[in-house]
């Protein structure tokens, strides 16, 4: 067990909504909302109260209601029809304008809520309409469909319980990423099995972070202790994620409707207001301010006229008795009414109603440009709503991602450097390799005998260290049909860099085979299978900058294989042809690569044993939440990786996106400020700036980096 979790509050599921055996735990059932998906502002019973509500908050509809209920209680020099009317126009023209768009997402979610989803029941394979869906349902997804909500992922059809996904909808994320299914169920393929889980999920309440979640599920073997595991962000699949080349995942309901964390993460249906619109209300506060004061001073002149008794009541507007009675300061509190109605067209009542319009319509002249037309996919602009169109012209700063927006995110591997010797592989045509050889280009002499081994090493370093997984063009019975032919492997990962590089490797002459029973296959220049027992994953992170691998080769040896930025690795090598890599990774990234460094120990089995230990003491550690989790993993990394020994570097080409310079160039001639985000080596983001005609050969550039302070520091002393 994982050990009891500190959670402020939390919820218990039954999966499948089976109770756990007698006198396991207490069975408390609890209510949780269906899978109903609501993206609209108003319903058929609130659409006129709310939406009245919304449009008299606008100052100038809330002054023409006041103006008009003005002309209906005093007597005023105009009839109250000649404001109520445009001010019903008006009106009536937004309401339906807001009603019919409101209409077309009612329909969106219609859409969404009647999709049939399979999910099982009494061991058979149902389809029920998605907002059906209920927490502890037991749901199988299909490749290429969306999760309906968010799961528990179960098992699937993969033998090692993995599964391809895209969150491209939830954080735009185009690359394929990894999940893993839970330990205790990965081996249920079928719905008999799956329906016979027995197993409660503990997990925390929703919350909109993607990347966070905390649980622990119970698996119920007949009347024997439960066995625990904890659940991790690894095990969510997420609503309105993709599943990916794989052909089904069988999970868990936890999360459903509104509490998904891609429901979470909507914005609140407040009313939204524009630049422009902001604008206008500044315009519309200076006038009313003028007609107020012009009511004012046109009343204090009246009296002022009319302090003579002739003027008072002239021969043609005699006073009635009454009329002398009433209170001076009613009479000229009314007098001020008539004149704010008098003058109240200096605030034009058409005003809105033209700019609604116009933004309705051009909305549609949006989604009629031709020029916004995608022929990849189809698909041209879609305008959710025609109340913020104005604001595309407002933008004064773009911040972009580098990797997969300004460059194509298509990697493909161009050298690498093994103890200062450049490799540059054969070009590949069609699976084959053109030239009758290794597939190696030596661009400087060969290495000698012990540089053999090195080169060795770093080739099974790249054939290890990653996190790739294979999908096998053809198969019969597990076995490939082909299996030493070097294309029959098709390579998917969460990064395009390992992709890259198993694929350039493969073209020097080392091809990785799978993963099977924890047994990662390569396949030599000889055309011989070698395997290593894979021991331990440090997974990369964005503050390490690196990965590693722990493996087992047949003949017992243990080896840590660990690749990263060069500034991770660097520090961390204690021997190796540091001087010679380092130059050609600066070479390189000035040349606008992507580099990685490879480095390798040899580890003893007591050493071995203590990395274990401490790998394990630190996983324990669940229990104070993920934050403390990540850094007590950080620190058994940082004591494992150190003291390596530096086998080489690699060079990885990233193409830049059609037309990318072409835009940024139209971007700058607009007056928009472009920022580039980027974690890669600065080198790197320079070269692609300069290729992007985001810097220009003239441009002054600051360094402002931990390098050149330090330098110019110790520059200064």
């Amino acid at each position: 067990c994982a050990g009891e979790e500190n959670w402020v509050d939390s919820r218990t599921i039954y999966v499948g909504h089976r109770e756990p055996p007698p006198g396991t735990e207490a069975y408390i059932p609890q209510r949780f909302p269906d899978n109903r998906i609501v993206s609209s502002k108003y319903t058929f019973w609130n659409f006129i109260p709310k939406n009245l509500f919304e449009q008299f908050r606008r100052i100038a509809n809330f002054y023409f209601l006041i103006i008009f209920l003005v002309q209906l209680i005093i007597d005023t020099p105009t009839s109250p029809v000649t404001s109520g009317l445009p001010l019903l126009f008006v009106i009536t023209v937004t309401a339906i304008k807001q009603g019919y768009e409101d209409w077309l997402r009612h329909k969106a979610d219609n859409a969404i809520n009647q999709y049939p989803v399979h999910f099982i029941q009494h061991g058979k394979l149902v389809r029920k309409q998605s907002r059906k869906l209920r927490v502890g349902d037991i749901v199988m997804v299909k490749e290429d469909e969306t999760f309906p909500c968010d799961l528990i992922f179960l098992s699937s059809s993969r033998g090692d319980g993995t599964c391809f996904v895209t969150t491209a909808s939830l954080d735009g994320e185009s690359s394929q990423k990894t999940y893993y299914a839970v330990q205790d169920t990965k081996a249920f393929h079928n719905e008999q099995e799956i329906d016979a889980l027995h197993a409660t999920i503990e997990c925390e309440q929703p919350q909109p972070d993607l990347y966070k979640f905390v649980g622990r599920i119970s698996v119920y073997h007949d009347r024997n202790e439960p066995t625990a595991r904890p659940l991790g962000s690894e095990n969510l699949l997420l609503r309105g994620a993709t599943l990916k080349n794989t052909e089904k995942i069988f999970g868990v309901a936890i999360y459903t409707g509104m509490e998904t964390k891609m429901a979470l993460n909507y914005q609140a249906k407040s009313q939204k207001r524009s630049a422009v619109e902001k604008s206008m209300y500044v315009f519309l506060i200076v006038y009313l301010c003028i007609l107020i004061s012009k009511a004012l001073i046109n009343t204090v002149l009246k009296y002022v006229w009319q302090s003579e008794p002739f003027r008072d009541e002239p021969w043609y507007n005699q006073k009635t008795e009454p009329e002398r009675k009433r209170n001076l300061f009613l009479r000229a509190f009314t007098d001020f009414l008539a004149f704010m109605v008098l003058f109240n067209y200096i605030i034009p009542v058409s005003m809105y109603v033209t700019v609604e319009m116009q933004k309705f319509l051009g909305s549609y002249f949006l989604t009629w440009d031709e020029e916004m037309f995608d022929e990849d996919t189809g698909l041209g602009p879609l305008v959710n709503t025609s109340d913020l169109n104005e604001e595309l012209g407002q933008v004064e700063y773009v911040f972009t991602d580098k990797t997969g927006t300004l460059t194509e995110n298509n990697m493909e591997f161009i050298e690498c450097c093994i103890e200062g010797h450049i490799y540059v592989p054969h070009v590949i045509c069609n699976g084959q390799i053109l030239h009758d050889c290794t597939g190696i280009d030596m661009i400087d002499s060969s290495p000698g005998g012990s540089g053999k081994e090195r080169e060795e090493l770093f080739f099974r370093a790249l054939c290890l260290c990653h996190t790739v997984q294979v999908k096998d063009d053809d198969s019969v019975d597990g076995l490939k049909k082909n299996q030493l032919s070097r294309r029959s492997c098709i390579y998917i990962s969460s990064s395009p860099d390992e992709v890259a590089l198993v694929e350039g490797v493969q073209r020097l002459g080392y091809t990785y085979l799978r993963l099977k029973d924890n047994f990662m296959e390569i396949l030599n220049r000889e055309n011989s299978i070698e395997k290593f027992e894979l021991l331990e994953v440090l997974s990369f992170d964005s503050v390490r900058r690196r990965m590693s691998v722990i493996v087992k080769s047949s003949t017992g040896d243990i080896f840590l294989f660990c690749k990263g930025a060069d500034s991770s690795i660097f520090p961390r090598v204690k021997e190796g042809k540091i001087d010679q890599v380092r130059a050609r990774v600066e070479r390189n990234a000035v040349e606008g690569l992507r580099t990685l460094c490879v480095a390798y120990k040899k580890l003893t089995e007591e050493e071995y044993s203590n990395v274990q230990k401490l790998l394990q003491d630190a996983k324990l550690a669940l229990q104070d939440r993920e934050k403390k989790l990540a850094e007590k993993l950080a620190e058994v990394y940082e004591k494992i990786e150190r003291d390596l020994i530096l086998l080489g570097a690699t060079a990885v080409e990233d193409r830049l996106q059609e037309k990318a310079a072409d835009t940024i160039e139209a971007l700058q001639k607009a007056g928009i400020k472009v920022w580039v985000l980027t974690g890669d080596k600065m080198e790197t983001a320079a070269a692609t700036c300069y290729a992007c005609k985001l810097f220009r050969r003239n441009t002054q550039i600051l360094e402002l980096t931990t390098k050149k302070i330090e330098e110019q520091s110790l520059y200064d002393v």
